[in-house]
C-alpha cells in the first residue's frame, strides 16, 4: 500500500466547541465505555466458565457478539473521550486508515454474526428435537469463522483502494471518528466511482442482511404460529430482543450510508449511536435480563466468584 498523501494527518471536530458541553460528554460516554466493557465481559465470563451455557449454541453465539462489540467499541470510543481535552482533535493519516478498516471489519463480522443468530433461532424454535445436532460444535466454529471472513472481504474491498488516494487539500473532518464517506470527501480525486463502490458495498450489506433478519423472523413466526397459538407467544417473547437489537443495529448503518442527503448532524448522531449505544444492546437486552444468565451468575456465585462488588452490583441491577 503505497502513500500518496501529502497529509499526515486529519482533523475531528468532535461533538460540541463549549466547554461544558465537552465535560458533560465526557462523562456520558466513559460512563457507557465502561458499561459496555462491563457488561459485554460479564456475558463472556459467564459463557466461559458456566458449563451450562458454554455448551449452549445461543450463548456461544452471544460472547461471540459481545467480543465483537468490546472491540468496535475499543476502536471508536477512547479516541473520543480523550478528545474532549483536547483544543486540537487530530488523528494520524494511518491512524485513520486504521479505525476505519477496524469498523468496517468488526462491523461486516457483526452483521455475519447476527444473520448466524437467526439461523440458530429458527433451528431452536422450529426444530427443537434437532436443535442439538444441527447447531453442533463444528457448525459453530465455522460460522464464527465465515462471520469473520466476510468481515475481512467487506473492508479489505474497500479500503484497497481508498488507501491510495491523495489528500492534499482540507483536512477537517465533521465527526467524532474516521468513516469512509466523510474521508472520502477530501481526497484531491474524483471518488465518484469509488463512492458509488462503498454505497453498494456497505449499504447494500447491510441492507441485505437486514431484509434477510426479517424475513427469517417472519418464518419462525409464521411457521409456529400454524403449529400452535400458544406458541407464538412464546416465540415472539424469545423473538423481541433480537429484533429489537436488529433493528438499531441496521438502522443507522442503513441511514449512513443509503441516506440520500448529507447531514453533518445526523451523521454524528448516527456514528454515536453506532460506536456507543449498539454495543450496549447485548448486555443491555440479550442476556443480563435474560433468566439463564441470571441462574449462570448464582451458580458462580455459589463457587465464591461472584463476591466481588463488580458482580454484585450487576446483579443487584437486574
Amino acid at each position: 500500500m503505497k502513500n500518496n498523501s501529502m497529509l499526515n494527518e486529519f482533523i475531528l471536530l468532535g461533538l460540541a466547541n463549549s466547554w461544558e458541553l465537552e465535560i458533560f460528554f465526557f462523562v456520558i460516554f466513559f460512563l457507557a465505555y465502561a458499561s459496555i466493557m462491563v457488561g459485554n465481559s460479564l456475558i463472556i465470563l459467564m459463557v466461559t466458565f458456566d458449563s451450562h451455557l458454554h455448551y449452549t449454541p445461543m450463548y456461544f453465539l452471544l460472547a461471540n457478539l459481545s467480543f465483537l462489540d468490546m472491540t468496535l467499541s475499543t476502536v471508536t470510543v477512547p479516541k473520543m473521550i480523550t478528545d474532549f481535552f483536547r483544543e486540537k482533535k487530530t488523528i494520524s493519516l494511518w491512524g485513520c486508515m486504521a479505525q476505519m478498516f477496524l469498523v468496517h471489519l468488526l462491523g461486516g463480522s457483526e452483521m455475519s454474526l447476527l444473520v448466524v443468530m437467526a439461523i440458530d433461532r429458527y433451528v431452536a424454535i422450529c426444530k427443537p428435537l434437532h436443535y442439538t445436532t444441527i447447531m453442533n460444535r463444528r457448525i459453530l466454529l465455522g460460522s464464527v469463522f465465515l462471520s469473520w471472513v466476510v468481515g475481512f472481504v467487506h473492508t479489505m474491498s474497500q479500503m484497497a483502494f481508498v488507501v491510495s488516494l491523495s489528500f492534499c487539500g482540507p483536512n477537517v473532518i465533521d465527526d467524532v471518528f474516521c468513516d469512509l464517506p466523510l474521508v472520502m470527501r477530501l481526497a484531491c480525486t474524483d471518488t465518484y466511482i469509488l463512492d458509488l463502490l462503498v454505497i453498494a458495498d456497505s449499504g447494500l450489506l447491510s441492507l441485505i442482511c437486514f431484509i434477510l433478519l426479517l424475513v427469517s423472523y417472519i418464518v419462525i413466526l409464521v411457521t409456529v404460529h400454524h403449529r400452535s397459538s400458544g406458541g407464538l407467544s412464546k416465540a415472539m417473547s424469545t423473538l423481541s430482543a433480537h429484533i429489537t437489537v436488529v433493528t438499531l443495529f441496521f438502522g443507522p448503518i442503513i441511514l449512513i450510508y443509503a441516506w440520500p442527503v448529507n447531514i453533518y448532524a445526523l451523521d454524528k448522531f448516527l456514528s454515536v449511536f453506532f460506536a456507543v449505544i449498539t454495543p450496549l444492546l447485548n448486555p443491555i437486552i440479550y442476556s443480563l435480563r435474560n433468566q439463564e444468565m441470571k441462574a449462570a451468575m448464582i451458580r458462580l456465585r455459589s463457587r465464591h466468584i461472584s463476591s466481588r462488588p463488580i458482580l454484585e452490583i450487576m446483579l443487584m441491577m437486574m
